[in-house]
């Protein structure tokens, strides 16, 4: 009978730590690492945001919003979140927090709102209460244009600038009819905005007062950029987009610029047949710093500061799904100098990768039973 209660305690505490727990340690270039599960059970999570009293907000994609304790506990749903359409690569994306958080406790989230034509990546904001049970005041301050009827390829990152500014990342939604609106500035499709955190327009956006052209957008021509980040030693934004079959790639978005998709790829359609023009290049369009073929599916972005591994700071990792592992390059301003494949040894699809306030790396992996992975030095606590 104790043995039979006993079992039944391990396969309690295994399953709230999530089905496949990790404990592991794992050589790498610049350190031996040891990779821990902080959380488990989590379906699908899609991005995090750290708290600064303890803690973080977890996004799962069905709809529901977590709060992960320091120690791992993870909260019944937020309430709240507005409505997803969860379908595909649909539902609750990212999750940021405001830079006067302390004060205001305003939370943002992107997610694909279900309305009248189909739906769009939307971006909504309220305020998280205290005891971090649900949102108040909740409102869409802002929604891509046109809504079409699409499942696939919704973006979407959320990047607050120096200045308060909000970037979001915008997919062109994948299907043929749609791609080609990448180009156009009169849709959101494929694009880089800026916003206020209000949802208003920046006086200094690149395309304000020109006809034809939404005044949110910041740069275009791109593909489905998952991944992004603001560079601490410069302040501008980098981003990493899905590629075709080849040609993920790495941008620095510049105002006004045009990147692109789907006139010039490093990667071909899925059928083998050529992208737009089936060149690499072309006159007016930005070539991206770097490119994946094959690709990793990029998805997560962090810049690495801390001095927990004084051998990565400075470096910029990218989640992979398809390689399943996080990428690590090494960086001599906008030129990567050299790139180390990690983790794959886990075998998991890597959906979002931050620095921690503890100065490890905090990983989700996107599964049914998806985990918050800790990678820190082995050694460490």
């Amino acid at each position: 009978m104790r043995t039979a209660v006993l079992a039944a305690l391990a396969a309690t505490l295994m399953g709230c730590a999530g089905a496949g727990a990790t404990d592991r340690t794992i050589r790498t270039e610049k350190a031996t690492l040891r990779v821990t599960t902080v959380a488990g059970g989590l379906e699908h999570p899609w991005g995090m945001a750290f708290l600064p009293g303890g803690g973080m907000l977890v996004t799962e994609r069905p709809g529901r919003l977590r709060l992960v304790s320091a120690a791992g506990a993870v909260s019944e749903p937020i309430a709240g979140v507005p409505k997803v359409d969860a379908r595909g690569q649909g539902g609750l994306l990212d999750v940021a927090l405001d830079p006067d958080f302390g004060r205001n406790r305003l939370v943002y989230l992107s997610f694909s709102e279900p309305g009248e034509g189909g739906n769009s990546t939307a971006v909504a904001r309220g305020t998280l209460s205290d005891d971090a049970r649900s949102l108040r005041d909740v409102k869409v301050i802002f929604s891509q244009k046109p809504k079409v009827q699409s499942r696939l390829h919704f973006g979407s990152r959320l990047v607050f600038d120096r200045a308060g500014n909000l970037f979001v990342t915008l997919g062109e939604r994948s299907e043929p009819q749609f791609r080609t609106r990448a180009q156009d500035l009169d849709s959101h499709f494929g694009k880089v905005v800026r916003i206020r955190p209000d949802g208003s327009v920046p006086k200094d956006n690149p395309f304000v007062g020109k006809a034809g052209a939404l005044p949110e957008i910041w740069s275009y021509g791109h593909r489905n950029m998952q991944g992004a980040a603001l560079n601490p030693a410069t302040g501008a934004l980098w981003t990493s987009e899905h590629g075709p079959r080849g040609g993920d790639e790495i941008n620095v978005p510049q105002p006004g610029k045009n990147y692109g998709w789907p006139v010039v790829s490093y990667g071909v359609n899925y059928d083998g047949t050529p992208v737009g023009t089936g060149q690499q290049k072309a006159p007016g369009m930005e070539d991206p710093i770097y490119q994946w073929t094959p690709v990793i599916a990029a998805s997560g972005m962090a810049f690495y500061t801390a001095d927990a591994v004084p051998g990565w700071k400075g470096n910029l990792f990218n989640g992979g799904l398809v390689c399943r592992c996080v990428v690590r390059l090494e960086l001599d301003g906008t030129r990567v100098t050299h790139e180390e494949r990690l983790l794959g040894e886990l075998g998991q699809r890597i959906r979002d990768v931050r620095q921690g306030p503890d100065g490890a790396l905090y990983l989700l992996t996107d599964e049914s039973r998806g985990e918050l992975l800790r990678v820190a030095p082995a050694g460490r606590g």
